[in-house]
C-alpha cells in the first residue's frame, strides 16, 4: 500500500461522488474516501496495476482534480503575480507546470495551466481545489473571470501503448507532444486531451463532460490494452518517477527549492523582476541552497518507511521527516521520499530512518527512481 492512508482521509466530511462512481463499483472497484471523494483505491491488486500501466495502459479516474477555465485583459500579468511561470511564453496549446505561492514561498498547491485561445485552462489538486479557487479570487483582478469547470470530468490514460489505443478511438490524439494539448471531438463530444500525466510514463488526460464519461471510459477499456486502474497504483506510480503529491511532499512551509523543484523558477526574466510571491527568499535559496532538501530514499529489507518516519543523524537525532514511502513494483524494493538538511542530501549518503521503534537503514538516490518515458518529440 502507498504512503496514503487512503481509507482514512477525509473521514469526517460528507462524501462527493465521480460521474464515474457506479462504473467503478460494478468493475470491482474498492471505494475509500480520498480528498473528499468515494474514490477506488484498486481492482484487482496495487502491484498487478502498477505493473499493467508500466507495460500497457491503465485509465484513471481524477475527477476530483479542479478543472478551471481563466480569462480576461491583463490575465497573463495577472496569474504571474501569484504563479512563479512565465505564463506569457507559453504558447496556445502548450502547457505547462507551476506552483501557486504564499506570500513566505511556501507551497499553496502545484498545478497544470495551458493556453487556450481565449485564455488559460488550469488543473488543480481536488483536495485544496475550493480553496485554490478561493485564493484566486481573491487576488485576481476584477477583470478577471474565474470558471470553476465542475460539469467536467478527468480522465488520464497512462502507460507506453496508451497512444496506440487513444488514437483508434480519437484520431489525431498521436501527434501531440509531451506537455502540449488539443481540442478533439469523439462521437459528437467535444474533449480537451494533453499528452501529460502523473505516473512517468507517456500518457494523456483527458477532460469531458461528466455526462459522456462513462460512455468514454467503455470506449477505452474495450481497447486490448487497456484496464481501469485505482489510486494505488497511481501512488506508486508516481513516487517512482519523482513526482511530489501536493499535501505530503508539498506543503505552505515548504518553497520550491526545498522541494528540489527548481525548474518551476526557471524563467531569467521571471527571477529578474522578482515579483511573485516569496520571491526574495526563493531566489536567495536558489543561488545558496535552502537549509533542508526533498531527496529520494532506496530502503534496505523489504518493510517500506511510511510518511512521518523520522530521518535520524548520525547521533540518533531527529533531523527529519519521510513524505511518502512504499515499496516499488517495478524496482523490487521499498523506496521513500523525505526531507532532510542540506548537508545529508548529496547521494550515496546514508542515512537512518526510525518507525515504530525500528530503526531502517536507507541511502539517498538519485530521482526519478524509474527513468521518465514522455514524448517529447514525434516517433
Amino acid at each position: 500500500m502507498s504512503d496514503i492512508d487512503l481509507a482514512n482521509d477525509y473521514v469526517e466530511v460528507e462524501l462527493e461522488h465521480l460521474p464515474l462512481d457506479a462504473w467503478h463499483r460494478a468493475r470491482g472497484g474498492r471505494m475509500v474516501p480520498f480528498a473528499g471523494y468515494h474514490m477506488p483505491v484498486q481492482y484487482e491488486g496495487i502491484m498487478a496495476e502498477h505493473l499493467w500501466v508500466r507495460e500497457s495502459a491503465g485509465l484513471f479516474d481524477v475527477s476530483h482534480m479542479g478543472q478551471v477555465h481563466l480569462s480576461g485583459e491583463g490575465l497573463d500579468e495577472a496569474l504571474e503575480q501569484l504563479i512563479p511561470a512565465d505564463v506569457k511564453g507559453v504558447k496556445l496549446n502548450g502547457q505547462k507546470y507551476s506552483l501557486l505561492l504564499a506570500d513566505n514561498g511556501g507551497i499553496l498547491d502545484d498545478l497544470m495551466f495551458t493556453r487556450w485561445d481565449d485564455g488559460l485552462y488550469m488543473v488543480v489538486n481536488g483536495a485544496v481545489k475550493y480553496d485554490d479557487i478561493g485564493h484566486m479570487r481573491d487576488e485576481l483582478p476584477d477583470a478577471i473571470t474565474l470558471n470553476h469547470m465542475d460539469e467536467q470530468a478527468l480522465l488520464a490514460l497512462q502507460g507506453p501503448k496508451a497512444v496506440d489505443a487513444l488514437s483508434r478511438i480519437v484520431p489525431g490524439v498521436e501527434a501531440l507532444v509531451f506537455m502540449t494539448g488539443g481540442h478533439f471531438e469523439w462521437n459528437g463530444t467535444k474533449l480537451w486531451i494533453s499528452r501529460s500525466g502523473y505516473t512517468g510514463e507517456d500518457g494523456f488526460e483527458i477532460s469531458v463532460p461528466g455526462d459522456k464519461a462513462e460512455a468514454l471510459a467503455d470506449a477505452l477499456c474495450v481497447e486490448p490494452e487497456v484496464k481501469p486502474i485505482g489510486l494505488g497504483a497511481r501512488d506508486s506510480l508516481r513516487l517512482e518517477a519523482d513526482l511530489p503529491l501536493y499535501g505530503h511532499d508539498l506543503d505552505p512551509e515548504i518553497t520550491p527549492i526545498m522541494a528540489a523543484l527548481n525548474f518551476a523558477v526557471a524563467s531569467k526574466r521571471r527571477r529578474e523582476e522578482a515579483n511573485f510571491p516569496g520571491a526574495t527568499r526563493i531566489l536567495m535559496e536558489r543561488e545558496q541552497g535552502a537549509v533542508s532538501k526533498r531527496v529520494g530514499l532506496l530502503v534496505e529489507g523489504r518493510q517500506p518507511v511510511r510518511e512521518g518516519a523520522a530521518v535520524l543523524d548520525v547521533e540518533g537525532t531527529e533531523v527529519g521527516k519521510v513524505t511518502s514511502g512504499g515499496f516499488a513494483p517495478t524496482l523490487g524494493a521499498p523506496i521513500a521520499m523525505a526531507y532532510v538538511p542540506a548537508a545529508m542530501a548529496e547521494v550515496g549518503t546514508r542515512i537512518q530512518i526510525t518507525q515504530r521503534g525500528k530503526v531502517h537503514e536507507a541511502t539517498v538516490a538519485a530521482m526519478p527512481f524509474v527513468p521518465h518515458r514522455y514524448v517529447r518529440g514525434a516517433k
